[in-house]
């Protein structure tokens, strides 16, 4: 009798090992370094529907699960630079400005630090609208980004001729501050916070910029 409760037992241990083993292989979460993702996959910002063969995203949570590395200092702060697709962040911000009253047409181009949009409107309060469009912008871009805003017709090609420059090349910052300076001429909205400018930049931000000119 000892002897059929000591197999049974050890058939048992087995048994759980195995769906333990199942359960592992099927978790729900892909590791990778010290991020765990839920999908890895989802490379895109947004998809758009399930007509190019993609689960609709109105159907699926985002998720991503970060644990913090047990080497001091191994999670970089700037690796958010890279996770931002910018085409379809300034897809987005484009699609939904254009959605504002009296906005016709929006040109966006999205830097690693920037937002520059460039629109047509018939608009009679061009400080509403130019707010309206910054806040449209903020809203879907991460919080450390400055946003820059137009409602100038022609320097909707001077954004469109900067998406084609190289960003690597020694020129491309010179030429996003001079459109800056350009764009700064338009109405910007009211400013962010007691802290903020309206465009987002605090007084550290404006120390930052007059040190590296």
């Amino acid at each position: 009798m000892k002897k059929l409760i000591i197999i049974a037992g050890l058939c048992t241990i087995t048994a759980l090992t195995g769906c333990t083993k199942d359960t592992a292989s099927n978790d729900i979460y892909d590791e990778s370094g010290n991020t765990i993702n839920v999908n890895n996959k989802r490379h895109e910002l947004y998809n758009e529907g399930a007509s190019r063969g993609v689960r609709n995203v109105s159907n699926n949570y985002g998720f991503v699960r970060h644990q913090k590395s047990p080497v001091m200092n191994d999670n970089k702060g700037n690796n958010h630079y890279a996770a931002l697709d910018r085409e379809q962040v300034a897809n987005i911000i484009s699609k939904q400005s254009t959605s504002i009253p009296n906005v016709n047409d929006v040109a966006t181009l999205v830097t690693d630090q920037e937002v520059l949009i460039a629109y047509s409107t018939d608009s009679k309060d061009r400080n509403l609208t130019a707010d309206q469009v910054k806040q449209t912008a903020m809203s879907v871009v991460p919080r450390y980004y400055h946003v820059y805003i137009t409602d100038n017709k022609v320097l909707m090609r001077d954004v469109e001729n900067l998406a084609n420059t190289d960003s690597t090349s020694r020129n491309a910052r010179n030429l996003v501050n001079g459109l800056i300076t350009q764009m700064k001429k338009s109405p910007q909205g009211t400013r962010m916070n007691s802290n903020e400018d309206a465009n987002g930049l605090t007084p550290d931000d404006h120390s930052k910029n007059r040190t590296n000119r």
